[in-house]
């Protein structure tokens, strides 16, 4: 294969990898009802939790979050350019997010896109974690701890890495299509609907 022709196939294989579902690959696997089916229908780790199945839970949040690992840390091995790597870490959270393997209804990138930052660089993902973390704890919604991180993503990661405008770019459009995912939490928090984590499944209300 031509040298050139190497950084976008990593970009398409970022995509298709994060196409993989695993909140509904999991639940499958466990003979769960589809995560689509209950809850916020959101097939991510949090609407999961709400079937009272910790196990799987943890399982997708898990798989989720190394699918951005993984990609990334191959494209960095590979060597490619920070414009391609931009690419990269983009293309496997919109993977995730409109899955081709599960007709494009898929979650919203909160555990992926963990998984890219931290492989980007362990100082930026550490202190995005940090951020949920504390939102999560504090308050127990899921949905604002992830609204909190993505806007404190592009800020943390021009602090940290000002050399590296093309990771920025790809940052701040992870950030904005997280935002945007999360349209109806925002307006489930501002009417006070919004389901807390742990919370058993039911139909109103979204999660991250």
């Amino acid at each position: 294969m031509p040298l050139n022709a190497i950084p976008p196939v990593f970009v398409l294989a970022a995509y298709l990898i994060g196409s993989l579902s695993f909140a509904v690959i999991v639940s499958r696997a466990m003979k769960m009802a589809d995560p689509r089916s209950y809850g916020s229908g959101n097939p991510g780790a949090t609407n999961v939790l709400r079937s009272g199945r910790k196990k799987a839970a943890i399982l997708t949040l898990l798989g989720d979050a190394l699918k951005g690992v993984l990609i990334v840390a191959l494209a960095k091995v590979a060597g490619l350019a920070d414009p391609w790597l931009a690419a990269v870490a983009v293309a496997v959270t919109v993977g995730h997010m409109w899955p081709i393997f599960f007709r494009f209804q898929g979650g919203k990138g909160v555990a992926t896109a963990a998984g890219v930052l931290l492989t980007l660089d362990w100082r930026l993902g550490l202190a995005v974690m940090a951020v949920w973390l504390l939102v999560a704890f504090s308050t127990r919604i899921s949905s604002l701890a992830a609204i909190l991180a993505a806007v404190a993503a592009p800020i943390a990661c021009y602090l940290l890495l000002p050399a590296r405008p093309a990771v920025f770019g790809a940052v701040l459009l992870i950030a904005a299509l997280l935002v945007q995912r999360h349209k109806q939490n925002l307006l489930n928090l501002l009417s006070g609907t919004e389901g807390r984590i742990g919370q058993k499944a039911k139909t109103d209300g979204g999660e991250a």
